[in-house]
């Protein structure tokens, strides 16, 4: 009788992508230096100055992380990628950079989930779609694009409608510490941050642990699947790896 060779296969969840890269965030908001996770996106080259025109205003609107953007033509080369002939990629910054600022503070974070928020009158009312990170192996965001569940476009042009968002939580405790860290955050080149929960209390709709806190925060992919709702093709990988921020120029630049 021949042998069978069974080889075991160990899934990796979304929740451990995040701490995994989170841990290794060194961004400091106050001196704008250190390292960021970046989403990878990739676009026709004859749709870059529709692409260019859409970060900006989705920057302007406020449902993107950051103004930053880095652009790579035909050929150039990230870690473990080189750009097709014919296309264009774009690195912009990864929420879950927000975490990993977290946790150089000090402070633990459980990242809960992705999903789709309502917006209405540009503000946040509750989550619609949501899918558990400790439950997926594949980014919530990537399939709620997929699925056509936003209208990022009428947010940006009306400030109704539903984009792309996340959430995670941190003990009560650190509150104050926190809070420091959202002010450092509104002067400099992130944020993003949608709403900031109270202990033990829901937030958008999502319930949080005992004694604990949740914040919301916009996707950083947001702008990429603004591009796709209007009708251009964008491959979109998130959280494919980490760039210094030095390497990222102002889309207000382009």
């Amino acid at each position: 009788m021949s042998e069978i060779s069974i080889m075991t296969v160990s899934l990796k969840f979304v929740n451990h992508n995040i701490e995994d890269f989170a841990m290794q965030v060194t961004f400091d908001p106050v001196s704008d230096d250190g390292s960021v996770v970046y989403n990878l996106s990739v676009i026709k080259n004859e749709d870059l100055d529709f692409a260019i025109s859409m970060l900006k205003d989705a920057y302007k609107t406020g449902v993107t992380v950051s103004g930053r953007v880095r652009f790579l033509s035909s050929g150039e080369k990230l870690p473990g990628y080189v750009v097709p002939k014919g296309f264009t990629a774009i690195c912009t910054i990864c929420s879950m950079t927000f975490d990993g600022i977290l946790i150089r503070r000090g402070i633990p974070i459980t990242p809960i989930g992705g999903g789709v928020v309502e917006i209405e009158k540009r503000t946040p009312i509750r989550f619609t779609h949501i899918i558990m990170y400790e439950h997926t192996t594949i980014d919530p965001l990537q399939v709620l694009i997929s699925q056509k569940t936003t209208s990022i476009t009428s947010v940006m042009r009306t400030g109704s409608g539903a984009i792309l968002a996340n959430i995670r939580e941190f003990h009560m405790e650190a509150e104050s510490q926190v809070g420091t860290v959202l002010d450092e955050l509104s002067g400099s080149c992130l944020s993003g941050i949608l709403e900031v929960g109270m202990p033990n209390l829901p937030l958008l709709g999502v319930p949080v642990s005992p004694q604990y806190v949740g914040i919301a925060a916009v996707g950083g992919t947001n702008p990429l699947a603004a591009i796709r709702e209007g009708g251009r093709r964008v491959q979109i990988q998130a959280m494919k790896g980490l760039m210094d921020i030095s390497e990222m120029k102002e889309i207000r630049d382009y």
